[in-house]
Protein backbone atom coordinates (compact mmCIF):
# COMPACT_ATOMS: atom_id res chain seq x y z
CA UNK A 1 0.00 0.00 0.00
CA UNK A 2 2.74 2.44 0.97
CA UNK A 3 4.58 1.70 -2.25
CA UNK A 4 1.49 2.30 -4.38
CA UNK A 5 0.82 5.59 -2.61
CA UNK A 6 4.44 6.62 -3.17
CA UNK A 7 4.19 5.86 -6.88
CA UNK A 8 1.08 8.01 -7.22
CA UNK A 9 2.54 11.06 -5.48
CA UNK A 10 3.12 13.79 -7.99
CA UNK A 11 6.23 15.90 -7.82
CA UNK A 12 5.37 19.54 -7.16
CA UNK A 13 7.57 20.63 -10.03
CA UNK A 14 7.40 17.91 -12.65
CA UNK A 15 10.12 17.81 -15.27
CA UNK A 16 8.72 18.67 -18.68
CA UNK A 17 8.82 15.75 -21.08
CA UNK A 18 10.78 17.63 -23.65
CA UNK A 19 13.46 18.81 -21.29
CA UNK A 20 15.98 16.19 -22.54
CA UNK A 21 16.59 15.38 -26.14
CA UNK A 22 16.90 11.84 -27.34
CA UNK A 23 20.55 12.45 -28.25
CA UNK A 24 21.28 13.33 -24.68
CA UNK A 25 19.90 10.13 -23.23
CA UNK A 26 20.55 7.73 -26.08
CA UNK A 27 22.50 4.69 -24.81
CA UNK A 28 24.78 4.83 -27.83
CA UNK A 29 26.06 8.22 -26.76
CA UNK A 30 27.86 7.52 -23.45
CA UNK A 31 29.07 10.27 -21.17
CA UNK A 32 32.37 11.63 -22.43
CA UNK A 33 34.83 13.30 -20.03
CA UNK A 34 36.02 16.61 -21.33
CA UNK A 35 39.31 16.47 -19.39
CA UNK A 36 41.82 13.77 -18.41
CA UNK A 37 41.62 12.76 -14.74
CA UNK A 38 44.71 13.74 -12.75
CA UNK A 39 46.35 12.11 -9.77
CA UNK A 40 48.52 13.70 -7.07
CA UNK A 41 52.12 14.18 -8.19
CA UNK A 42 55.22 14.43 -5.99
CA UNK A 43 54.99 18.21 -6.15
CA UNK A 44 51.31 18.22 -5.19
CA UNK A 45 52.04 15.86 -2.29
CA UNK A 46 54.71 18.25 -1.05
CA UNK A 47 52.19 21.11 -1.28
CA UNK A 48 49.72 19.03 0.70
CA UNK A 49 52.37 18.28 3.32
CA UNK A 50 53.23 21.95 3.53
CA UNK A 51 49.81 22.44 5.12
CA UNK A 52 51.07 20.28 8.04
CA UNK A 53 54.05 22.24 9.50
CA UNK A 54 54.87 19.70 12.20
CA UNK A 55 55.05 16.76 9.76
CA UNK A 56 57.19 18.73 7.36
CA UNK A 57 59.59 19.89 10.04
CA UNK A 58 60.05 16.37 11.39
CA UNK A 59 60.53 14.97 7.91
CA UNK A 60 63.06 17.66 7.14
CA UNK A 61 65.01 17.06 10.34
CA UNK A 62 65.14 13.29 9.82
CA UNK A 63 66.14 13.69 6.19
CA UNK A 64 68.94 16.10 7.08
CA UNK A 65 70.08 13.83 9.90
CA UNK A 66 70.38 10.82 7.60
CA UNK A 67 72.23 12.90 5.01
CA UNK A 68 74.71 13.99 7.67
CA UNK A 69 75.29 10.49 9.01
CA UNK A 70 75.80 9.04 5.53
CA UNK A 71 78.00 11.88 4.30
CA UNK A 72 81.19 10.63 2.65
CA UNK A 73 83.35 13.31 4.28
CA UNK A 74 82.70 13.51 8.03
CA UNK A 75 81.80 16.93 9.40
CA UNK A 76 81.47 18.15 12.96
CA UNK A 77 77.67 18.04 12.55
CA UNK A 78 77.66 14.43 11.31
CA UNK A 79 80.15 13.44 14.00
CA UNK A 80 78.05 14.97 16.75
CA UNK A 81 74.79 13.49 15.50
CA UNK A 82 76.20 10.01 14.85
CA UNK A 83 77.95 9.95 18.19
CA UNK A 84 74.81 11.05 20.01
CA UNK A 85 72.72 8.34 18.34
CA UNK A 86 75.26 5.61 19.12
CA UNK A 87 75.68 6.75 22.72
CA UNK A 88 71.91 6.66 23.29
CA UNK A 89 71.62 3.15 21.83
CA UNK A 90 74.74 1.89 23.62
CA UNK A 91 74.10 3.58 26.96
CA UNK A 92 73.72 0.29 28.89
CA UNK A 93 77.23 -0.77 27.84
CA UNK A 94 78.68 2.68 28.51
CA UNK A 95 77.23 2.81 32.02
CA UNK A 96 78.78 -0.56 32.85
CA UNK A 97 82.28 0.61 31.93
CA UNK A 98 82.33 4.37 32.61
CA UNK A 99 81.28 6.83 35.27
CA UNK A 100 78.97 9.69 34.26
CA UNK A 101 81.87 12.09 33.88
CA UNK A 102 83.75 9.36 32.03
CA UNK A 103 80.83 9.02 29.60
CA UNK A 104 80.99 12.76 28.90
CA UNK A 105 84.72 12.53 28.21
CA UNK A 106 84.14 9.50 25.99
CA UNK A 107 81.45 11.42 24.09
CA UNK A 108 83.97 14.16 23.27
CA UNK A 109 86.49 11.51 22.23
CA UNK A 110 83.93 9.76 20.03
CA UNK A 111 82.92 13.00 18.33
CA UNK A 112 86.53 13.92 17.62
CA UNK A 113 87.29 10.42 16.35
CA UNK A 114 84.32 10.39 13.97
CA UNK A 115 85.24 13.83 12.63
CA UNK A 116 88.86 12.81 12.01
CA UNK A 117 88.59 9.19 10.88
CA UNK A 118 84.92 8.59 10.17
CA UNK A 119 82.92 5.48 11.14
CA UNK A 120 85.93 3.17 10.83
CA UNK A 121 87.91 5.09 13.43
CA UNK A 122 84.90 5.22 15.71
CA UNK A 123 84.38 1.46 15.43
CA UNK A 124 88.02 0.89 16.32
CA UNK A 125 87.66 2.93 19.52
CA UNK A 126 84.36 1.18 20.29
CA UNK A 127 86.09 -2.20 19.90
CA UNK A 128 88.85 -1.05 22.23
CA UNK A 129 86.28 0.01 24.83
CA UNK A 130 84.27 -3.22 24.68
CA UNK A 131 87.35 -5.47 24.87
CA UNK A 132 88.98 -3.41 27.61
CA UNK A 133 85.81 -3.31 29.69
CA UNK A 134 85.31 -7.07 29.30
CA UNK A 135 88.86 -7.75 30.50
CA UNK A 136 88.40 -5.41 33.47
CA UNK A 137 85.26 -7.29 34.58
CA UNK A 138 86.97 -10.70 34.55
CA UNK A 139 86.96 -12.17 38.09
CA UNK A 140 86.01 -8.79 39.55
CA UNK A 141 85.00 -10.29 42.92
CA UNK A 142 88.37 -12.01 43.27
CA UNK A 143 90.24 -8.83 42.39
CA UNK A 144 88.21 -6.83 44.88
CA UNK A 145 88.92 -9.38 47.61
CA UNK A 146 92.65 -9.14 46.88
CA UNK A 147 92.53 -5.33 46.73
CA UNK A 148 93.79 -5.11 43.13
CA UNK A 149 90.54 -4.28 41.31
CA UNK A 150 89.94 -0.99 39.56
CA UNK A 151 87.90 1.54 41.52
CA UNK A 152 84.12 1.78 41.09
CA UNK A 153 84.00 -1.86 39.93
CA UNK A 154 86.04 -1.02 36.88
CA UNK A 155 84.02 2.01 35.78
CA UNK A 156 86.60 4.40 34.38
CA UNK A 157 86.51 8.13 35.01
CA UNK A 158 87.48 11.06 32.77
CA UNK A 159 91.12 10.86 33.82
CA UNK A 160 91.34 7.29 32.56
CA UNK A 161 89.55 8.18 29.31
CA UNK A 162 91.90 11.09 28.63
CA UNK A 163 94.95 9.13 29.70
CA UNK A 164 93.99 6.30 27.37
CA UNK A 165 93.22 8.48 24.36
CA UNK A 166 95.61 11.46 24.53
CA UNK A 167 97.90 10.23 21.74
CA UNK A 168 94.94 9.21 19.61
CA UNK A 169 93.40 12.66 20.06
CA UNK A 170 96.63 14.31 18.94
CA UNK A 171 96.63 12.14 15.81
CA UNK A 172 92.98 13.03 15.22
CA UNK A 173 93.66 16.77 15.37
CA UNK A 174 96.68 16.40 13.09
CA UNK A 175 94.49 14.56 10.60
CA UNK A 176 91.66 17.12 10.78
CA UNK A 177 93.98 20.06 10.16
CA UNK A 178 95.91 18.20 7.47
CA UNK A 179 99.28 18.50 9.15
CA UNK A 180 102.00 17.50 6.70
CA UNK A 181 99.56 17.25 3.81
CA UNK A 182 98.27 14.12 2.13
CA UNK A 183 101.62 12.36 2.49
CA UNK A 184 101.31 12.33 6.30
CA UNK A 185 97.64 11.34 6.48
CA UNK A 186 98.43 7.62 6.62
CA UNK A 187 100.90 8.25 9.44
CA UNK A 188 98.23 9.87 11.61
CA UNK A 189 95.95 6.88 10.99
CA UNK A 190 98.78 4.55 11.97
CA UNK A 191 99.63 6.50 15.11
CA UNK A 192 95.95 6.53 16.07
CA UNK A 193 95.57 2.76 15.75
CA UNK A 194 98.90 2.06 17.44
CA UNK A 195 97.97 4.16 20.48
CA UNK A 196 94.82 2.13 21.14
CA UNK A 197 96.59 -1.17 20.43
CA UNK A 198 99.13 -0.17 23.05
CA UNK A 199 96.52 0.77 25.64
CA UNK A 200 94.36 -2.30 25.05
CA UNK A 201 97.39 -4.56 25.35
CA UNK A 202 98.33 -2.83 28.62
CA UNK A 203 94.79 -3.10 30.04
CA UNK A 204 94.27 -6.73 29.08
CA UNK A 205 97.70 -7.88 30.27
CA UNK A 206 97.17 -6.14 33.61
CA UNK A 207 93.61 -7.38 34.19
CA UNK A 208 94.19 -10.94 33.02
CA UNK A 209 97.44 -11.07 34.95
CA UNK A 210 95.65 -10.05 38.13
CA UNK A 211 92.94 -12.64 37.49
CA UNK A 212 94.95 -15.65 36.26
CA UNK A 213 98.63 -14.90 36.73
CA UNK A 214 100.22 -17.76 38.68
CA UNK A 215 103.59 -16.11 39.21
CA UNK A 216 104.14 -12.35 38.95
CA UNK A 217 107.62 -10.90 38.45
CA UNK A 218 108.93 -7.37 38.85
CA UNK A 219 110.14 -6.46 35.37
CA UNK A 220 113.34 -4.73 36.56
CA UNK A 221 114.63 -7.46 38.89
CA UNK A 222 112.48 -10.52 38.06
CA UNK A 223 111.74 -10.80 41.74
CA UNK A 224 108.48 -12.56 42.56
CA UNK A 225 105.94 -10.01 43.80
CA UNK A 226 102.20 -10.05 44.60
CA UNK A 227 99.63 -9.57 41.86
CA UNK A 228 98.79 -5.95 41.14
CA UNK A 229 102.25 -4.64 42.02
CA UNK A 230 103.25 -1.67 39.83
CA UNK A 231 105.69 -2.83 37.17
CA UNK A 232 104.90 -6.52 37.68
CA UNK A 233 104.31 -8.90 34.77
CA UNK A 234 103.09 -12.48 34.36
CA UNK A 235 103.26 -14.96 31.51
CA UNK A 236 99.46 -15.23 31.37
CA UNK A 237 98.93 -11.49 31.31
CA UNK A 238 101.70 -10.86 28.77
CA UNK A 239 100.30 -13.44 26.37
CA UNK A 240 96.75 -12.06 26.74
CA UNK A 241 98.02 -8.53 26.08
CA UNK A 242 99.85 -9.66 22.96
CA UNK A 243 96.72 -11.37 21.61
CA UNK A 244 94.64 -8.28 22.40
CA UNK A 245 96.97 -6.03 20.40
CA UNK A 246 96.90 -8.51 17.49
CA UNK A 247 93.10 -8.53 17.57
CA UNK A 248 92.70 -4.74 17.62
CA UNK A 249 95.36 -4.25 14.93
CA UNK A 250 93.51 -6.78 12.79
CA UNK A 251 90.27 -4.88 13.31
CA UNK A 252 92.01 -1.68 12.25
CA UNK A 253 93.27 -3.45 9.13
CA UNK A 254 89.82 -4.83 8.28
CA UNK A 255 88.27 -1.39 8.74
CA UNK A 256 90.84 0.09 6.36
CA UNK A 257 92.60 2.33 8.87
CA UNK A 258 95.93 0.58 8.29
CA UNK A 259 97.33 -2.12 6.00
CA UNK A 260 98.68 -5.53 7.01
CA UNK A 261 102.37 -4.54 7.41
CA UNK A 262 101.30 -1.57 9.50
CA UNK A 263 99.19 -3.88 11.66
CA UNK A 264 102.34 -5.88 12.42
CA UNK A 265 104.12 -2.63 13.29
CA UNK A 266 101.30 -1.70 15.68
CA UNK A 267 101.66 -4.99 17.53
CA UNK A 268 105.46 -4.70 17.84
CA UNK A 269 105.30 -1.05 18.92
CA UNK A 270 102.63 -1.79 21.52
CA UNK A 271 104.71 -4.55 23.14
CA UNK A 272 107.84 -2.39 23.30
CA UNK A 273 105.84 0.47 24.80
CA UNK A 274 104.27 -1.81 27.40
CA UNK A 275 107.67 -3.09 28.52
CA UNK A 276 108.73 0.53 28.94
CA UNK A 277 105.58 1.27 30.90
CA UNK A 278 106.30 -1.64 33.25
CA UNK A 279 109.86 -0.36 33.78
CA UNK A 280 108.54 3.12 34.63
CA UNK A 281 106.02 1.60 37.04
CA UNK A 282 108.63 -0.55 38.78
CA UNK A 283 111.40 2.04 38.96
CA UNK A 284 109.60 5.34 39.49
CA UNK A 285 105.89 5.03 40.22
CA UNK A 286 104.91 5.44 43.89
CA UNK A 287 108.50 6.41 44.73
CA UNK A 288 109.46 9.53 46.65
CA UNK A 289 109.53 12.55 44.39
CA UNK A 290 107.35 10.90 41.76
CA UNK A 291 103.94 11.14 43.40
CA UNK A 292 102.72 13.01 40.32
CA UNK A 293 103.43 9.92 38.23
CA UNK A 294 100.04 8.29 38.67
CA UNK A 295 98.42 5.70 36.41
CA UNK A 296 96.85 8.29 34.10
CA UNK A 297 100.18 10.01 33.48
CA UNK A 298 101.90 6.69 32.89
CA UNK A 299 99.13 5.79 30.43
CA UNK A 300 99.77 8.97 28.45
CA UNK A 301 103.48 8.17 28.29
CA UNK A 302 102.79 4.57 27.33
CA UNK A 303 100.41 5.23 24.45
CA UNK A 304 102.51 8.14 23.21
CA UNK A 305 105.57 5.90 23.01
CA UNK A 306 103.57 3.22 21.19
CA UNK A 307 102.18 5.73 18.70
CA UNK A 308 105.53 7.43 18.01
CA UNK A 309 107.35 4.11 17.69
CA UNK A 310 104.81 2.88 15.12
CA UNK A 311 105.21 6.04 13.01
CA UNK A 312 109.01 5.84 13.16
CA UNK A 313 109.02 2.15 12.29
CA UNK A 314 106.76 2.80 9.33
CA UNK A 315 109.14 5.45 8.05
CA UNK A 316 112.17 3.21 8.47
CA UNK A 317 110.78 -0.09 7.18
CA UNK A 318 107.81 0.75 4.96
CA UNK A 319 108.50 4.18 3.51
CA UNK A 320 109.14 2.73 0.05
Amino acid sequence: MALSMFLHIKHPNPIPPGHFSKSQIHPKNPLILTSTPTFPTLQSRKRMLSQRPHAVSMQGVLSKAMDLIQSANPTWESALLSNLLIFVVGSPILVSGLSLSGIFAAFLLGTLTWRAFGPSGFLLVASYFVLGTAATKVKMAQKEAQGVAEKRKGRRGPGSVIGSSAAGCVCAFLSIFGAGGQAFLALWHLGFVASFCTKLSDTVSSEIGKAYGKTTYLVTTFKVVPRGTEGAVSAEGTLAGLLASVLLASIGCILGEINAPEAVICVIASQIANVGESIIGAALQEKEGFQWLNNDVVNVINISVGSILAVLMQQVFLQN
